[in-house]
């Protein structure tokens, strides 16, 4: 699928959400790549082309760079067994990190991955996204937290879905101008539009991973990619044995 393609039909898909009412989506499976099973996903993102992931639970915690097509790391960092990291992104030539309870985000520099700086962070790290332009960021709460480059605050999202608050928000990645985000110990995914917060689409990923592959230490989905190289998303979960290339199925 050319890059147009798969981008045009992203768009078309999510700007007929505007038509009326919240959307209602499946997705379908186009390909899929082995993922590594100690992965404890909590954030994933695409840039430039390569596939990062951080992985969480003291004493297990990393951020990686993954090849996509083995799900082995390229390049690795390991935390010390006090913090249980979260979500990570890039922006611009800083790499970010949040952890979960530990009340301290960390700054790397983004291409050398070395280590910059670490910051005092006022709640609970969950998920970490970004436009571009600024950070955003969930805290398990119905609220997305909208800061600068030093995780300084600049407004509060509340996050509805026909009026009511969607709480549980998790692993972020901004897509299409849209902020998609897992809904913790849920199949779904909620389409957010960062200038209200109102939820404007649902994806749900049930049965994405089929029992056949699950075991007893299999957890939650969460893990959204968007590679803007190639239009394409990806989805995994906490300890799954693979990721999903997926597109989106329309149900109503």
């Amino acid at each position: 699928m050319s890059l147009l393609k798969a981008i045009s039909g992203i768009v078309f898909l999510l700007c007929s959400v505007a038509c009326g009412g919240v959307r209602e989506f499946s997705v379908e499976v186009v390909a899929e790549y082995p993922h590594d099973t100690d992965s404890y996903t909590q954030g994933l993102f695409f840039r430039d082309g390569r596939l990062y992931e951080s992985t969480g639970l003291n004493g297990k915690s990393t951020f990686r760079e993954v090849d996509l097509k083995t799900g082995e790391a390229v390049r690795r960092l390991d935390f010390n067994d006090e913090y249980f990291v979260e979500g990570s992104v890039m922006m611009d030539d800083r790499l970010y990190i949040l952890t979960w309870q530990n009340r301290q985000a960390f700054v790397y520099d983004a291409d050398s991955l070395a280590y910059l700086e670490t910051w005092q962070y006022p709640r609970e790290g969950w998920g970490i996204t970004t436009d571009g332009k600024c950070l955003y960021a969930s805290d398990g709460s119905s609220y997305l937290y909208v800061m600068d480059g030093n995780y300084g605050h600049i407004r509060r999202i509340p996050v509805r879905k026909d009026g009511r608050s969607v709480r549980w928000l998790n692993e972020l990645e901004f897509i299409d101008g849209k902020i998609w985000a897992n809904v913790y110990v849920s199949d779904t995914i909620v389409i957010i539009d960062p200038e209200d917060g109102k939820v404007t689409a649902t994806v749900d990923c049930s049965g994405l991973l089929p029992d056949s592959l699950r075991t007893r230490d299999t957890d939650v989905l969460n893990g959204i990619a968007f590679d803007d190289r190639t239009g394409k998303i990806y989805l995994t979960g906490k300890n799954w044995p693979r990721i999903y290339e997926v597109r989106l199925v329309r149900k109503r």
